[in-house]
């Protein structure tokens, strides 16, 4: 056990599903609510922790979307975004592709420009003084209209240096990729790249539309896609990448216990599968944690670890150039670890 966690911490890896107000911890929380006079419901470390048992999506999603009232002021966002650069780089995450949800905050009254000045701020200062390359995503939150969307999207146009691609969160279950599909076509004219959520509380077609409707170049989880051979033949075929997030799943019940993730079986049918953690403040792991619990559960090899973090790179935003860069770094890190 201790040779599989001293394995995972030196592995270089990226994340590449990672939604930033997901990464706010129960103590930032405070200090944010301290500094910004904001009552809250749960007033201390011990009772937000308490507060954190899901039985599916909503009940996380209604507990995240609380949390995120704490963020005012672009500090609020720089200091956030400052804290999880920090762990992952203990973490060995040398590149992270981070999510962010506009509507969360520009409903509240937020301005657009300051939630992406303190997110970019940081992120400058991560690639600078830490060495974690980045990109951002916006995302598109599902349950909300499509007016809102395009709305969102119009205010991310001055910004396209600094925002590469749209996304699809939040509630999946009635609200299926179509919905938003005419945002996303304006979204890939305007020259943004598109991902979205899928199957992860919906079925495999919510993946397949998501591919054929909004014309995504990744799934975020797409853990149904198990449950359709077809599909999994053809994502297998064209390479495109399912970002799975095993804690995150354990926590919502999409799978009653770890044992039973799909992960393996997505592998061995030849999908490019990653690890990552989602919203780890909420979901009890950052990156490591993913990767340890995964393959303690699911019996995984170092050899099935390493190619997870091998699949990490290659379906990241990076250059060929620097993908070949880490290839050639986990494979020194593992003949030195003689894997």
């Amino acid at each position: 056990m201790t040779a599989l966690v001293d394995f995972v911490k030196g592995l270089p890896k990226a994340e590449l599903h990672l939604h930033i107000e997901g990464t706010l911890e129960p103590e930032l929380l405070l200090k944010l609510a301290k500094r910004n006079n904001i009552e809250l419901k749960h007033a201390s470390v011990e009772e937000l922790k308490e507060a954190y048992q899901f039985s599916n999506l909503q009940d996380f999603l209604d507990i995240y979307y609380a949390g995120a009232n704490v963020l005012l002021q672009e500090q609020d966002f720089y200091d956030l975004t400052w804290a999880y650069l920090e762990k992952i780089h203990k973490q060995n995450v040398k590149h992270t592709e981070i999510f962010f949800d506009p509507e969360t905050h520009t409903s509240r009254g937020i301005a657009f420009k300051t939630v992406l000045d303190g997110i970019t701020r940081a992120l400058k200062d991560g690639e600078e003084k830490l060495g974690i390359s980045n990109r951002l995503i916006m995302c598109f939150l599902r349950h909300l209209d499509e007016e809102s969307a395009f709305r969102t999207l119009e205010e991310a146009l001055p910004y396209k240096d600094q925002i590469v691609g749209v996304g699809l969160d939040s509630s999946e279950k009635g609200n299926p990729p179509a919905k938003h599909q005419r945002v996303f076509a304006k979204a890939i004219e305007e020259g943004f790249l598109t991902v979205a959520h899928a199957g992860e509380e919906g079925t495999a077609k919510n993946v397949r539309d998501a591919v054929d409707l909004l014309k995504i170049f990744r799934i975020d989880h797409g853990n149904a896609t198990v449950n359709d051979p077809e599909l999994a033949k053809e994502l297998a075929e064209k390479q495109i990448p399912l970002t799975i997030c095993p804690l995150s799943n354990l926590s919502l019940k999409v799978v009653p216990k770890l044992e039973d993730h799909p992960l393996k079986k997505l592998m061995d049918l030849g999908l490019l599968v990653t690890v990552n953690s989602d919203d780890p403040a909420y979901f009890g792991g950052y990156i490591n944690e993913n990767y340890i619990e995964t393959a303690k559960a699911l019996q995984l090899s170092l050899e099935d670890i390493s190619t997870l973090a091998k699949n990490s790179f290659k379906a990241s935003l990076l250059s060929q150039q620097e993908k070949e860069n880490y290839y050639q770094m986990i494979d020194g890190y593992c003949n030195q670890a003689r894997v």
